[in-house]
């Protein structure tokens, strides 16, 4: 077997350090999960490294979310296979070795130590070392000013605003010039990129079929929590998560909720083990409509508040006559409001890391070009 191992930089599922756009708050999002995709495609085996708090303080600056958190959060991406805890900030031979693979794996962006090294030097060089294409149209860079600014220019029907455009201007940009492994850059959503993350399993008879609802917005562990317990509610599981509009979504959150928009967040949530199927702008009333068209046999819901729907009715309601409606606890506090809240905490840490990261890349990128120049 082929074993491809990808190597996960900044404690979430990324394979990598990735330069610049690295998540320093070692975030998880659909391009991370694309990486991993991509990467479990080349081989048989997808064994993903993730760094303990220590090593990324070491090279990064302090973590938002713990090891075990971020352990919790890689394994529960469907491509991974194996999870290698405490794994080294630079892949060497040794470890590669260590775990049976045959080679390592990251994506086409510049990936350096505290240093300014080159963290695959070694794999390189012996040619244990696989390229993965990035995606494009996010970054944690971005996300963090959507969280700080407070903008709702990234919701799916909203024209950019000019306090988005100053927002990229301060997160996307350092001092001098421009990296082109960090900043913003508009998602365009295509139905390739659906199916490529979607299952395609239709259900099977003896499939108990589960719906659940809500933002699942920056999906974290506090949601990969529930949707495990969920999981674990039947035999022969399906669950089908339905998924609001962005304004449904700012309607019952407020503020500049979801901080992704619905494209993002179906794929974020297609990328989860334990989803089968996504229902992109599901109605937020769980009507008799949707639970004869999908079968549904138990709805499930987390110990988070119901907010009512514009009428003031109950969401919940005909499952609930049903018989079918089961509040499930996760275990978890964690919340998007709190992931947030983490990010403000550190906001001028992260602004400055990433000047520094970006004034990095953009020497590399120098060194690169006088080499070319050179060689011609």
């Amino acid at each position: 077997k082929r074993r491809s191992r990808a190597r996960c930089g900044g404690g979430a599922a990324v394979p990598g350090d990735g330069g610049g756009r690295q998540p320093d708050y070692d975030m998880v999002h659909y391009g991370h999960s694309n990486q991993l995709r991509q990467a479990r495609a080349m081989g048989d085996y997808l064994i993903v490294g993730v760094h303990t708090d220590e090593e990324i303080a070491k090279h990064k600056g302090p973590p938002v979310f713990t090891q075990e958190e971020r352990y919790k959060m890689v394994q529960a991406i469907k491509w991974v296979d194996e999870i290698a805890p405490g794994a080294p900030y630079v892949t060497t031979l040794e470890t590669l070795d260590k775990y049976s693979c045959d080679f390592c794996v990251h994506g086409d962006d510049i990936t350096l130590t505290i240093d300014g090294k080159d963290t695959y030097e070694e794999v390189k060089t012996a040619g244990r070392y696989r390229e993965c294409k990035r995606t494009q149209g996010v970054s944690t860079t971005d996300l963090v000013g959507r969280m700080l600014l407070m903008t709702k220019a990234h919701h799916s029907n909203i024209d950019e605003d000019l306090d988005y455009r100053k927002h990229t201007d301060n997160f996307g940009k350092g001092p001098k010039g421009h990296s082109p492994w960090t900043g913003v850059s508009q998602f365009l959503q295509t139905s390739q990129k659906i199916i490529q993350f979607a299952s395609g399993k239709e259900p099977q008879p003896g499939d108990t079929i589960i719906y659940v609802a809500g933002a699942f917005d920056l999906f974290h562990v506090g949601h990969v929590d529930f949707l495990e317990k969920v999981h674990q509610l039947a035999e022969k599981p399906y669950i089908i998560a339905g998924l609001h509009f962005d304004q449904e979504v700012n309607r019952y959150k407020g503020k500049n909720y979801p901080i992704m928009n619905i494209h993002e967040r179906t794929l974020s949530v297609l990328a989860c083990r334990y989803v089968s199927e996504v229902v992109i702008g599901a109605p937020y009333a769980v009507t008799a409509d949707l639970l004869d068209h999908f079968r549904v046999t138990l709805v499930c819901h987390g110990m988070t508040e119901v907010v009512p729907d514009k009428d003031g009715s109950d969401p919940y309601e005909e499952p609930k006559q049903r018989g079918i409606f089961q509040l499930v606890d996760s275990g978890s506090n964690l919340t998007t409001d709190l992931i947030v809240q983490r990010i403000i905490k550190n906001r001028l840490e992260f602004e400055a890391r990433n000047q520094k990261k970006e004034a990095k890349e953009l020497a590399v990128l120098e060194a690169m070009r006088r080499l070319e120049e050179e060689k011609h």
